[in-house]
């Protein structure tokens, strides 16, 4: 049971406008931010938030975000992030290879060693300690510029944000995210935990 309730899609009518934003997104608006607009504000600013770090301004594909995003998730340990950033990552056109293949990021074919530094960098900047050291940097710098690293770490961050917030408020996680962790996660263990 979530620690408190979410609103209704239609609580607020700011919030709903801009909320339309996941529809494209996820396919739904989240549970996460109907919560969040028990206090209006807080959803419009980390969905305002959550465009311009989603927004592409360089190399760093919207799929590859989205598959920062799943790293960052797995190693916080939030199966509702877990699900909502391997679904985007689905919607916005991962290779069926790489979604097949997430777990195995760092050895499989079907990622290049960009993309490679770009998850080991969501890997090391997600754990406690931050293990973001010299040699992380320094295959980052191989392969990206520093706007790309900028919107890689914003991408880290947020989800930083909703990987505490989902976790702690243990939001109900919503069917058309499962149906995407279980088909691409569930084969390694992934599960609602406590998001039911």
């Amino acid at each position: 049971m979530p620690l408190v309730q979410p609103l209704s899609a239609d609580a607020n009518k700011d919030v709903k406008k801009l909320a339309e934003f996941f529809n494209e997104t996820l396919g739904f608006c989240p549970n996460s931010v109907l919560t969040m607009q028990i206090r209006p504000e807080i959803a419009r600013s980390f969905i305002s938030l959550n465009m311009a770090v989603m927004a592409n301004e360089g190399r760093v594909t919207s799929a590859l975000k989205r598959l920062i995003a799943w790293v960052s998730s797995n190693a916080t340990g939030c199966r509702y992030c877990q699900a909502h950033a391997i679904r985007a990552a689905e919607r916005y056109g991962a290779a069926q290879e790489q979604l097949d293949n997430v777990w195995e990021y760092k050895t499989h074919p079907s990622f290049n060693d960009a993309e490679r530094a770009a998850l080991d960098f969501a890997l090391a900047a997600s754990v406690l300690p931050n293990d973001v050291n010299e040699n992380i940097q320094a295959e980052l710098h191989k392969y990206w510029d520093d706007g790309e690293i900028v919107e890689m770490l914003g991408v880290i961050s947020l989800f930083g944000f909703l990987n505490r917030w989902n976790d702690s408020m243990g939001t109900v996680i919503e069917d058309g995210a499962v149906d995407s962790a279980e088909t691409y996660l569930g084969k390694n263990g992934w599960e609602r935990g406590k998001h039911v």
